[in-house]
């Protein structure tokens, strides 16, 4: 098994989220694409089957889980095969859907990725697991963005979205990782964004993910584009927009990661970054 490594969403390998990728994984059972995961360490690893047709099933795991799909490590995926077989347009199914990558290279040889993910939607949060899950984050009603209500956002994984009022609130994450672990297993949530807007398409983002066994997501692409759905849903951003997200900042990963929102309600949101190949 040819295993790379790359961080997506940076062009320093010591920045953005470190992804596995394993471009043919044919003929790897699910029981080793898991151990394999547990091996590789990071929060995801992405593992592609080639089509006959060009087109890639392709399946994520996480260290302790599998997920639905995962933005960074297609970011990296992406990369990757541009890498070797050229720029250009590569469709990913995913367990959640198809996903759509296109590839372009910058002038200085640096491969860029545009996710299109599926078509995203909201839910209300329980009252009950908003209590518990504010409790297992050890933050306070008074701690939140009035203008950006709590809620669940999906765009191929759910994600609560917890807006935090201020800067400082999100820098200080000091979380019960069991606690949180548990809720989110039964609510099936993938990782907790937690976002604070710095104006009106700027925002800052952090992201735990007890489940799969990580504390934190340096940076998280399905959370990004499930933000950006939340914001169309709900009303909370002139359209069409490009959002600019800064996450892995306070945990030493900077990452930056560029969402285009349509403004068509049914369609895909489109996450947008770099990847720098481990190695």
């Amino acid at each position: 098994m040819d295993i790379l490594r790359y961080v997506a969403f940076s062009t320093d390998p010591l920045g953005g989220n470190p992804a596995g990728v394993v471009l043919n994984a044919t003929g790897i059972d699910e029981a080793t694409m898991a151990a394999t995961a547990a091996e590789v360490g990071y929060s995801e690893t992405a593992f592609a089957v080639p089509r006959p047709d060009g087109a890639h099933d392709i399946r994520y795991f996480s260290p302790r889980t599998e997920v639905p799909f995962c933005g960074h490590a297609t970011i990296a995926t992406a990369v990757a095969h541009a890498q070797r077989h050229g720029v250009g347009e590569l469709l990913l199914h995913t367990q959640a859907g198809p996903v759509s990558v296109t590839t372009s290279a910058r002038p200085d040889g640096t491969v860029v990725a545009t996710l299109v993910s599926v078509a995203p939607r909201t839910a209300e949060i329980d009252e009950a697991d908003l209590a518990e899950l504010l409790a297992a984050l050890h933050w306070s009603p008074a701690d939140l963005d009035p203008a950006l209500p709590p809620r669940a956002a999906y765009a191929g994984a759910w994600h609560p979205v917890i807006a935090a009022a201020g800067r400082e609130r999100l820098a200080d994450l000091d979380y019960d990782m069991a606690a949180l672990g548990a809720l989110m297993a039964r609510r099936d949530w993938a990782t907790v964004a937690l976002v604070h807007r710095e104006s009106d398409t700027v925002f800052h983002a952090r992201n735990p993910f007890p489940p799969g066994g990580v504390v934190e997501d340096p940076a998280t692409g399905a959370a990004a584009a499930a933000l950006g759905g939340y914001l169309r849903d709900l009303g909370l951003v002139a359209l069409p927009a490009e959002l600019t997200i800064h996450q892995g900042v306070d945990m030493g990963r900077p990452s930056l990661l560029t969402v285009g929102v349509p403004a068509d309600p049914g369609s895909g949101i489109e996450v947008t970054g770099t990847a720098v190949r481990i190695g």
